[in-house]
């Protein structure tokens, strides 16, 4: 599924994506190499020390949902912000 780039608030070094993804509403990428995936539910977590070309992979997939599940869930520290 596709996504459109996000434009209020992050600051320069961070990337926002609004996913269009029946799972994952928006994702915002930080210099710092962390990930903030918010879900359609209300959720937000943020997953640590999650290479860049994870995210680019993530970004590219043809369903973001099963990519997260195979490639982001489990396989890196994380922590529930909301």
């Amino acid at each position: 599924m596709g996504m459109r780039r996000g434009g209020t608030g992050p600051s320069r070094a961070d990337q926002t994506y609004v996913l269009e993804s029946a799972l994952l509403a928006t994702m915002t990428y930080s210099g710092h190499a962390t990930l903030d995936l918010a879900f359609r539910n209300g959720t937000v977590y943020r997953y640590f020390a999650v290479p860049g070309r994870v995210v680019e992979a993530l970004r590219a997939a043809p369903s973001t949902g099963a990519y997260f599940h195979r490639h982001i869930r489990r396989r890196f520290r994380y922590q529930r912000l909301a």
